[in-house]
């Protein structure tokens, strides 16, 4: 007959031990066990609910401090995760010169900016031919517009070319910030101001560094440059 596998029912002292041992040993059990972490959560915890004040107390200035720093560690930890949403917003904003989906021309730019000053638009009117102005320069590659590139600094580059027209280029630059980030309204004048600029541009043959690098030179100095200039040849 096959002796049976159960326990005793009333084991002795050294089986009982033994039978604890084994418990204690299996895997199972070992995995229910509380983690440090659960351990440290459950005593702070406690710790909180074991607060007590007196009528008219308030909580101890360690309490306080604790909890401040709690607060600032989450505070820092959600900026560091999303950052700072006006911030980051305006970040955005200030590197929008034509934006990720506008694909027009420089004459539909144009075309845009004069229509919005017929209807007396004059906001729109001076961001439009500001995008104009910037388009024709990079379309004559005199002019690097990249994601994130802003007015200013379109204005400084065109400069480069243009050194006579500097102060009226960020002229030019701060009606477009006006107008597109602070709630400018524009007028006549800053629309007809940044027009003249866009068309003496047009007709100016910008100033181009020499290949040699002995300084700049018109663009009339060698085919290549009148090409990347725009001028005819």
């Amino acid at each position: 007959m096959r002796p049976s596998t159960f326990a005793p029912v009333d084991p002795s002292g050294p089986d009982a031990q033994e039978l604890l041992l084994d418990e204690l040993a299996d895997p199972a059990y070992a995995a229910a066990q509380p983690t440090w972490f659960d351990l440290l959560s459950q005593a702070v915890f406690e710790w909180f609910q074991n607060l007590q004040f007196s009528p008219g107390e308030g909580p101890p200035v360690l309490a306080l401090v604790i909890g401040g720093a709690l607060v600032a560690v989450a505070v820092l930890v959600a900026i560091l995760v999303y950052g700072l949403p006006r911030r980051r917003a305006r970040s955005r904003a200030a590197g929008e010169l034509f934006g990720e989906s506008d694909r027009r021309s420089v004459k539909e730019l144009r075309r845009a900016s004069a229509a919005a000053a017929a209807r007396g638009d004059f906001a729109l009117a001076i961001a439009e031919r500001f995008r104009a102005l910037a388009r024709a320069l990079d379309e004559r590659t005199l002019l690097a517009v990249m994601p994130g590139t802003t007015a200013h600094e379109a204005a400084r580059q065109a400069a480069r070319a243009f050194p006579a027209e500097r102060e009226a280029l960020e002229a030019g630059a701060s009606a477009f910030d006006g107008v597109r980030y602070q709630g400018d309204e524009g007028d006549q004048a800053g629309y007809d101001a940044l027009r003249m600029l866009d068309e003496r541009l047009q007709q100016t043959s910008p100033i181009l560094p020499s290949a040699d690098g002995a300084g700049p030179t018109a663009p009339g100095g060698s085919p290549a440059a009148r090409s990347r200039a725009g001028a005819p040849s």
